[in-house]
């Protein structure tokens, strides 16, 4: 009889492509490292189309995790209290997932 391997393995096959959960924290992440931030600053370091950044935003903004503001002809966009938690609670989920090998 074989002994039962100790050593954890991979459950699920690591994807170049990114979760919704992921993207959200990284839009996040993008503006809370500017305060307020533009949709192009944000768009470069969340490293996303501009397109599907406004369609994220907007359901960020509908779901209380970012605010608008608007002056003018330019909008920035900060991060709520929502998003703050949101980001936080992400983070200490991504620790728990990469401690057994898996990937968000």
């Amino acid at each position: 009889m074989r002994a039962a391997s100790t050593r954890r393995e991979t459950i699920l096959p690591e994807s170049s492509y990114r979760s919704k959960p992921r993207i959200l924290a990284d839009i996040l992440s993008a503006i809370a490292g500017e305060g307020d931030a533009r949709p192009t600053h944000i768009m470069y370091r969340a490293n996303l189309s501009y397109d599907r950044l406004l369609k994220y935003l907007g359901q960020m903004e509908a779901g209380g995790f970012v605010e608008k503001k608007d002056d003018g002809d330019k909008s920035t966009y900060s991060i709520t209290d929502k998003g703050r938690y949101f980001l936080k609670e992400f983070r200490k989920v991504e620790e728990f997932t990469t401690a057994f090998g898996l990937k968000l």
